[in-house]
């Protein structure tokens, strides 16, 4: 099915082809239909399945086609978890946008940088705002911008925008847009909070959920390395040289662990790089792009790079820590075997964190073998009893969803000295 049959409009099809966009996957194939029509969607999209271009091209078909008001007001808002998100998201609509006659102004709008230059950039309206919550509101507290007009919502990532805490942000917004609008879902994983928005937000919506097919599975190798917690950095210097990467995407628990971890790589002679949130804007685009261009061989990150970072090629991320949930295995190993190229996903698995590796295995259906590397062999004892539910509930780095966000933490502790 060519993207000429969906009932684009030509100069989007001057801009697919020219961004080398070989034909629609099946969720662009599936949702740009329903959206054109005016209906609510309800999406299941993994990392890489051209989700993007899905809500994108029909959002701008919409505007395009809708009527121009001499006051460019908001028609279209699109939320993302992330900063990293937002931008992508936002290059994506600019470039699929910019053949048309009567250029759409877009609007991207997160946190980490000066409010002054996006406060400027509002004057005038917009007519798409890419934005993550918490800046949004902020801009909307300073009567920068309004989405009392917005048309179109587009929730992208949902699962992670509630996993981050948004979910009072959220709440918010929807209360100040209209209530007659289009709204679209999109999302990797639909735990029960994401369900229960998706129930009080969507009107009968078109559900989409083109993922579950194994011909459709992104071309990831998923493999477990037994290793003393103590001996990761030695193991990561190994299998870089022996298996010749010319970049690597490796997860860490925290901040200090990036960066630490970072450190050690380049006194080793390995150009890497510490990405996390306690980073400017500024320095964080500044890494990607390194990375991107193979300066940087390493990027050490915590979870804030699982989403949003598409990275063409990238042949092999590492779980050097174990990730809390499942759902942050998903995004994270994601990062790799994009676009119909394959990849390696590596998890390091010590004594204190098998049970919780088992968990991710059980509800991920997975059985991994765990692989010894000759010099690396674990030494450390496994905890007494690996067995039982208890025993998983109980795994080390705990199980998401149990634990308060830093948000929910914030709240209760402002309410208590009210």
């Amino acid at each position: 099915m060519p993207f000429s049959s969906l009932g684009l409009l030509p100069s989007l099809l001057r801009a697919i082809a020219e961004h080398g966009y070989p034909a629609p996957t099946p969720v662009q194939a599936a949702a740009i239909p329903a959206i054109l029509r005016g209906d609510d969607v309800l999406a299941s999209a993994q990392t890489g399945s051209g989700k993007t271009a899905a809500f994108a091209l029909p959002v701008l078909q919409s505007l395009m086609l809708g009527r121009r008001e001499k006051q460019r007001q908001v028609r279209a808002l699109i939320l993302t978890p992330t900063r990293e998100l937002a931008a992508q998201v936002g290059a994506v609509l600019q470039n699929l946008a910019q053949y048309h006659p009567h250029p759409l102004k877009i609007a991207v709008l997160f946190g980490g940088v000066s409010i002054n230059p996006q406060m400027m950039d509002l004057r005038g309206g917009a007519d798409i705002v890419v934005a993550t919550p918490g800046r949004l509101l902020d801009l909307i507290d300073r009567n920068a911008v309004s989405v009392s007009g917005a048309a179109m919502l587009v929730l992208d990532e949902a699962d992670r925008l509630l996993d981050m805490g948004f979910a009072d942000e959220i709440g918010r917004l929807l209360a100040l847009l209209p209530a007659q609008r289009q709204t679209l879902l999109f999302s990797a994983t639909f735990p029960p909070q994401v369900l229960k928005l998706a129930q009080g937000i969507l009107c009968d919506p078109v559900r989409i959920a083109v993922a579950s097919a194994a011909a459709e599975q992104p071309d990831i190798v998923q493999r477990a390395i037994a290793v003393d917690a103590g001996r990761r950095t030695q193991l990561l210097r190994h299998l870089i040289a022996e298996n010749a990467w010319d970049r690597v995407l490796v997860f860490v628990a925290t901040k200090y662990a990036a960066d630490i971890v970072a450190v050690k790589l380049q006194r080793a002679g390995i150009a890497a790089g510490a990405f996390h949130g306690d980073l400017s804007q500024g320095a964080r685009t500044q890494l990607l792009a390194e990375f991107k261009n193979t300066k940087l061989r390493v990027l050490v990150a915590t979870d804030v790079a699982a989403r949003g970072i598409d990275i063409a090629q990238l042949p092999a991320v590492i779980n050097y820590d174990l990730p809390r949930s499942t759902v942050d295995y998903t995004h994270r190993i994601g990062r790799t075997g994009r676009a119909g190229a394959g990849g390696i996903a590596i998890s390091f698995v010590g004594a204190a964190t098998e049970a919780h590796f088992r968990l991710i295995e059980q509800r991920q259906q997975l059985q991994l073998t765990r692989e010894y590397i000759a010099g690396f062999e674990p030494v450390d004892a496994p905890p007494a009893a690996l067995d039982g539910p208890a025993a998983l509930e109980n795994a080390a780095g705990g199980i998401k969803g149990k634990r308060k966000s830093k948000k929910d933490k914030l709240r209760e502790a402002a309410a208590q000295t009210k």
